[in-house]
């Protein structure tokens, strides 16, 4: 080779060399680019090869709300932040009024060991990250914020009902500004701060439950968790003036109950069901019942639904897995859900799945095309069987629907030899038990019951199988030989049961701890 083409070879060969290079040089910042998104949360903790940090010795200075300043190290404020595209943000009033009440926060469950600063720590649904900046002024540097919407340098892209973190990742967990409260799902936001700490870690969760009812109801969203202990304190703005912090363990022994043993009413003695004693707090507020027997029941009977005070205008029902309305004897689709339950029952904008149970086959066309309600064509009954549906209005009383009685059920071959009105073979299915496979007590559970007479059946199973503990309230029709409207001073023959039977079922209901409500 001629000296001349060797000379012209060499700076093509370091022009390959230094591409190359260049090339693997990139390769590695792009998969450390992708290990601190995915892994770390876009968080670089001490020890890891980090790139672009900052001396660990500058400081960044913000404008207090008082006038003067305040010096963040450098460790609680992300290196990148220098960066940032919403400098305002970080310098604002609003922004260091909210700093300084989640430090005072954290120093606090510092001082009382639920947090360390060596703790690896999650902020979920924070949208700006006010608690993440906090905790890492408090020597956090771990701490990581997560919402829809990332927020950098503090928060990175997630859904709060499943975070992108593998179980057991963090010491500690914290939910403000009672983001849990309006989650649409808030078993699921439970379920996911539960999966992401740790054995022994703390979850601290700031929630507006200001009643029994709701603070009982937020603890059973937490599987496999203990309350340490909550307090109140006052809020930073206006969205929020009082605030109750929670502060639980994750601990997946067993937990102590919050209920009480209650007697089965119209039950043997040994029959009895787990009623949480919080829901007496409840019983106390309802309107009274009607203790005198009236002589137009279906006149008094009506008007009273107004005096009633239903359980979502006492207390707060925000912590619940689902929202469910019962009906069991629905008749026609205007019969009480259409015209009272979806006009009336107050919902707290909570959308609700709608159980029509209505044997009579009559009315299951006009279901067909209703959204949001499911029917089940059969009969509520203590067991599965098939059963006798009759059809037998009281004398000389009208009936809107159709021109039909009320239908009421009896085993397939009666003592009695059969009935005198129009008679169906139906199924009848085990009530209770659809509700314990249906529901759990972490749902909200309201129940319509009008059964003609069946209810002095199945009250009691409902308590015999603790079906009872999964209904939050109850609006119960309890079926009498009531003054008929047609022939004053002649009761129904209809039934055999008495005003004073009627009114003992109602009292031992809410004396087990049952929010029942006298239906017409």
């Amino acid at each position: 080779m001629e000296p001349g083409a060797a000379a012209a070879g060499k700076p093509g060969l370091l022009k390959n060399v230094f591409v190359r290079l260049f090339l693997f040089g990139v390769l590695i910042v792009l998969c450390r680019f992708a290990y601190v998104v995915t892994v770390t949360g876009e968080s670089c903790e001490l020890g890891d090869f980090c790139f672009f940090s900052l001396p660990e010795n500058l400081n960044f200075v913000i404008a207090n709300t008082g006038g003067t300043a305040i010096a963040v190290r450098n460790e609680a404020v992300p290196s990148i932040l220098a960066g940032s595209t919403k400098p305002d943000l970080y310098t604002s009033k609003d922004w260091i009024k909210a700093v300084h009440f989640y430090s005072a926060v954290f120093q606090d469950l510092m001082s009382q060991g639920f947090l360390s600063r060596k703790a690896k720590s999650l902020c979920v649904e924070t949208p700006a990250g006010h608690d993440v900046y906090a905790l890492r002024e408090s020597g956090v540097k771990g701490a990581v914020g997560v919402f829809k919407k990332a927020s950098r340098p503090l928060v990175i892209p997630g859904e709060v009902h499943r975070l992108p973190f593998a179980d057991n990742s963090f010491d500690f967990v914290f939910s403000a500004g009672g983001r849990l409260e309006k989650s649409p799902k808030p078993a699921d936001f439970a379920a996911e701060i539960v999966r992401t700490l740790k054995p022994e870690g703390f979850a601290v969760v700031h929630v507006g439950a200001r009643d029994t009812y709701s603070f009982h109801s937020f603890i059973e969203l937490f599987n496999c968790s203990k309350l340490v202990t909550s307090r109140d304190i006052d809020g930073f703005d206006s969205s929020m003036p009082k605030i109750r912090e929670m502060v639980l363990r994750k601990d997946c022994g067993e937990s102590e109950g919050f209920g009480h043993r209650v007697e089965n009413p119209g039950g043997s003695a040994g029959n009895k069901c787990s009623v949480p004693g919080h829901k007496m707090e409840l019983i106390r507020k309802a309107e009274p019942l009607i203790e005198i027997e009236p002589l137009k029941p279906w006149i008094t009977l009506k008007k009273n639904i107004q005096n009633v005070k239903y359980l979502p205008t006492m207390a707060d029902i925000s912590f619940k897995k689902r929202y469910a309305y019962v009906d069991v004897g629905a008749r026609s689709y205007g019969s009480s859900i259409g015209s009272w339950f979806k006009k009336q029952y107050p919902k707290q904008n909570k959308t609700f799945e709608v159980f029509a149970i209505e044997a009579d086959k009559t009315f299951h066309d006009q279901y067909k095309l209703k959204k949001g309600v499911t029917l089940l064509p059969y009969a509520a009954w203590v067991r599965n069987e098939t059963l006798s549906f009759e059809i037998n209005g009281d004398p000389g009383e009208k009936v809107k629907d159709k021109g039909r009685g009320m239908g009421r059920i009896q085993p397939a071959n009666p003592a009695n030899g059969g009935f005198n009105g129009e008679v169906d073979r139906i199924q009848g299915f085990d009530f209770a038990n659809w509700l314990k496979n249906t529901f759990s007590e972490k749902d909200f559970v309201v129940m319509k019951m009008d059964v003609e007479g069946t209810e002095f059946d199945l009250i009691p199973r409902l308590f015999e199988t603790g079906a009872i503990c999964l209904i939050d309230e109850v609006f119960l029709e309890c079926h009498y030989n009531r003054w008929q409207r047609c022939c004053p001073g002649e009761r129904s023959s209809k039934y055999e049961k008495s005003y004073g039977q009627c009114l003992d079922l109602f009292a031992s209901l809410r004396q087990s701890g049952v929010l029942v409500h006298q239906w017409w």
